[in-house]
């Protein structure tokens, strides 16, 4: 094995020397820079993608925080249009209210003085509706005519007998 000869040691030894040094200065001044700037590249790259990625977040935050102050700010204004709404439509409403009962106390009224103008009316002929009813009543059941002036008589004792009993009644 000629590993192990040691005659032929010095000549490998200076070439493993020299084969290190020129390893060396090219992995030093070629190789290694090269990778050095491909790492650092790398370090900035992801920096830069991070601290961007925090100015997203940020953004992002802040556009909630704004996103929930205007949500916030439109239930308020949503809420404060309801309330008026109600009011302007409860104020309407009262004033309908009123408007409606006034033209029913107004038609309440004209129907009383109808009525009671009907009612006097009514009242005002009665005697006389009276008496011919029983002039006719008279005629029918005797099969003689009476007397206006006794039928007048009779029926206003009988009305008077009447009002004096529901009077007491």
């Amino acid at each position: 094995m000629p590993q192990l000869d040691f005659s032929v040691w010095p000549p490998q030894l200076i070439w493993l020397a020299i084969t290190f040094t020129a390893l060396y200065f090219i992995m030093a001044r070629v190789a290694l820079p090269r990778i050095s700037g491909v790492i650092e590249h790398r370090r900035d790259r992801i920096a830069n993608d991070l601290d961007r990625a925090q100015e997203f977040r940020d953004k992002s935050e802040k556009a909630r925080e704004d996103y929930e102050t205007a949500l916030s700010e439109a239930r308020k204004q949503a809420h404060d249009i309801a309330q008026d709404t109600r009011d302007r439509l409860a104020s309407l409403t009262e004033r309908q209210r009123a408007m409606s009962e006034a033209a029913l106390t107004n038609k309440i009224e004209e129907a009383e003085a109808s009525i009671a103008e009907t009612k006097a009316r009514v009242l005002a002929k009665l005697d006389e509706i009276s008496v011919e009813t029983t002039s006719e009543l008279v005629e029918t059941l005797v099969g003689k005519a009476a007397k206006p002036a006794e039928v007048k008589k009779a029926v206003s004792k009988a009305i008077a007998a009447q009002n004096g009993g529901c009077a007491n009644g």
